[in-house]
C-alpha cells in the first residue's frame, strides 16, 4: 500500500509539472482520471481514446514555371513534388480506416489531402483553427519584374528564415507582428483536443502544417518550446487522446516519400 502511494504522489506530481494550470487540490478531486493515467498511462488499453494522425501538408515552394504573378503567397498550392508527395501519401494510407479527414481551409493542406480524401470517400471538415501561424513580415517579397525565379528563391529564403528563427528561439515572438507564440498554442491545442472529443475510441486524420503540428507534440510532451523539430512535407505524427490525457506514438514519420524538401 504505501509503495502505491508514493507512486500516486509522485504521478500528480508529474501531471502538475506537465500541465501546470492545475493545482494539486483540483488533481485530487479529479480521482477517475488520475486512476486512468495509473492504470494505463499511455493509452494502449483505452477502449475510448482518439488515435490522432497529424499530417503536415506537401511542398509549397513552387519553381518559376508554376508560380501564379500576384498570387496570394502565404495560401501557395501544392508544387508538382507537393502533389507527388500527397499521392504517395494517399497509397500509403488508403488501406487504413479513417473515422473522419480534418483539414486547415488553407490550399496546400485541402490538396494534400484530396488523394486520400477521394480513396476514402470521405469529405474533408475544414478547421479554421488549425491555420498555421500568422507571421509578421519576416521577409518582404521582391518585385521581380518578368524574372519569376526572383520571387521563386526569395519565397524559398523566406520558408528557411522562419524555420531559423523558430529553431533558434523555440518560439514565434521574435518575428515582430506575429501571433503570440501563447495564443497560437492554445488555439491549436483546443482544436485537435475539441476534435479527438468528438472521435473518442476512433481514428481521424488532420491535415495541418509545421508550426501546428510542432505546438501540439510540444504541448504532448510537455515542452515550453513551441517549436523544436523541421516536421517533414506530408509527415505523419500520431498522438492518442483521452480527454487531457496525450501519448505520442509516432513523430515526423516520412518513409513514404524519397526525400525531404
Amino acid at each position: 500500500m504505501a509503495a502505491r502511494f508514493t507512486w500516486s504522489m509522485d504521478l500528480t506530481r508529474s501531471i502538475n509539472a506537465r500541465w501546470p494550470g492545475r493545482s494539486s487540490a483540483s488533481w485530487r478531486n479529479s480521482e477517475q482520471d488520475t486512476q486512468t493515467l495509473m492504470e494505463d498511462p499511455f493509452l494502449i488499453r483505452s477502449k475510448d481514446a482518439t488515435e490522432l494522425f497529424i499530417v503536415r501538408h506537401g511542398d509549397a515552394l513552387p519553381d518559376a514555371d508554376e508560380i501564379i504573378p500576384g498570387g496570394v503567397y502565404d495560401d501557395l498550392p501544392l508544387s508538382r513534388l507537393g502533389c507527388e508527395q500527397a499521392q504517395t501519401l494517399a497509397e500509403r494510407l488508403g488501406s487504413v480506416h479513417f473515422a473522419a479527414i480534418y483539414s486547415s481551409p488553407l490550399r496546400r493542406c485541402q490538396e494534400t489531402a484530396a488523394p486520400l480524401a477521394q480513396r476514402l470517400e470521405l469529405n474533408p471538415t475544414l478547421v479554421p483553427a488549425l491555420k498555421e501561424i500568422k507571421l509578421g513580415n519576416i521577409r518582404p517579397l521582391p518585385d521581380h519584374g518578368e524574372d519569376l525565379s526572383i520571387l521563386t528563391e526569395a519565397l524559398k529564403e523566406r520558408q528557411i528564415d522562419i524555420v531559423r528563427i523558430a529553431g533558434e528561439t523555440g518560439h514565434w515572438d521574435t518575428i515582430p507582428d506575429s501571433e503570440p507564440s501563447k495564443e497560437f498554442r492554445r488555439r491549436v491545442v483546443d482544436a485537435f483536443d475539441e476534435i479527438a472529443s468528438k472521435h473518442r475510441g476512433e481514428r481521424v486524420i488532420a491535415f495541418a502544417h509545421g508550426g501546428v503540428v510542432n505546438a501540439y507534440a510540444a504541448e504532448t510532451l510537455g515542452l515550453e518550446r513551441d517549436f523544436f523539430f523541421p516536421a517533414g512535407n506530408t509527415s505523419i505524427t500520431v498522438i492518442k487522446v483521452l480527454d487531457k490525457q496525450r501519448v505520442l506514438y509516432v513523430l515526423n514519420d516520412i518513409a513514404h516519400i524519397k526525400r525531404h524538401v
